[in-house]
């Protein structure tokens, strides 16, 4: 096919890049080409764009590459229909799924993109078998659950994107309220990436000063309320998709603080067998991650009222976990 040989032949343009690190992203729709934009413009390694679209990935890239000279990146994009150039991948982020639409909740996608997430798990593992997963696909938690067990690599190197987007919500939107630098928050949430997520006010500081100590009780509670339903006001606006820079960016976040060895301590989906008094769920806590993958998860001493907070979500996950019938 035409577009095939385009390919190998912009593959072979962009040889000699062996020694880099590789970053396969398996979708190329919004989120998964403002991944590969933010990884290609950070210099993480070279990346393969991957989508079942005839010319969609191959543009894509192509087009990205083409700003290398303008951005002054020297990574290596190529995009493809196929999973042979995504060989021996370092990282492998997958976004493959049907986006949510105005009205629907994450669950409504469970079916759909279950059958999609099986099939890309099971082409990406076999081409990269020592690769780390990072899973964007909707349900979030319960597609990462879906990757672990379907891929049988260990709990450390299958790792849901969600507590990072949730937190750089409200992290936003506290920014918004106090007139002040994002840079300047530190935030958490736990729990599963729905409407039952978990913000944790109490860890939330600004330069150290507690946020308690910057507005009051009911404006943070309305800015937790707006964090959980922060997915829904996007798709509300657009109408016909869903976010894309935010969830893009926090992905990236992960990729570079596992292919720079980081140790950042970041709010992901992961695999839990016993922490927080939670067994055989994929759900959202602080974790290490460094070049393993997920290296610890840390466990914060949590109130009463927040325990209850994330036994309900971790119900509302188990819930959805169910309906894949494993």
């Amino acid at each position: 096919m035409a577009s095939a040989m385009s390919n190998q032949g912009l593959a072979g343009e962009q040889e000699g890049s062996m020694g880099r690190r590789k970053i396969s992203i398996i979708g190329a729709g919004f989120v998964g080409a403002t991944a590969a934009h933010w990884a290609a413009e950070k210099e993480l390694g070279d990346i393969v764009l991957v989508d079942i679209l005839e010319g969609i990935p191959q543009g894509k890239a192509l087009d990205l590459f083409e700003a290398a000279p303008i951005e002054g990146f020297d990574a290596k994009v190529i995009g493809t229909n196929g999973y042979e150039e995504t060989k021996d991948s370092d990282v492998v982020v997958i976004t493959s799924g049907v986006p949510r639409k105005p009205g629907m909740s994450r669950e409504d996608l469970v079916d759909t993109n279950r059958k999609i997430v099986e099939s890309v798990v099971a082409k990406v593992i076999e081409k990269s078998p020592k690769a780390i997963l990072i899973v964007v696909s909707n349900p979030l938690d319960t597609m990462t659950y879906l990757a672990l067990k379907s891929s049988g690599f260990p709990k450390e190197r299958v790792i849901g994107m969600a507590g990072i987007l949730d937190t750089a919500r409200y992290k936003a939107f506290i920014a918004m309220e106090l007139g002040i630098s994002v840079e300047d928050i530190q935030a958490l949430i736990l729990g599963g990436h729905g409407d039952e997520m978990v913000p944790l006010p109490r860890y939330t500081t600004v330069s150290g000063i507690p946020l308690s100590q910057l507005m009051p009780k009911e404006k943070i509670d309305r800015l937790v309320d707006r964090t959980r339903k922060g997915g829904g006001e996007i798709v509300n606006l657009l109408k016909t998709g869903s976010a894309f820079f935010a969830p893009s960016a926090a992905a990236v976040q992960m990729v570079e603080a596992i292919l720079k060895d980081k140790k950042r301590i970041l709010p992901c989906c992961v695999y839990l067998n016993g922490e927080y008094g939670l067994k055989d769920i994929c759900f959202g806590v602080p974790v290490k991650l460094g070049a393993a993958g997920m290296e610890s998860v840390i466990q914060l001493a949590l109130t009463e009222e927040e325990k209850a907070l994330v036994a309900k979500s971790a119900e509302s996950v188990k819930k959805s976990i169910l309906e894949l019938k494993l």
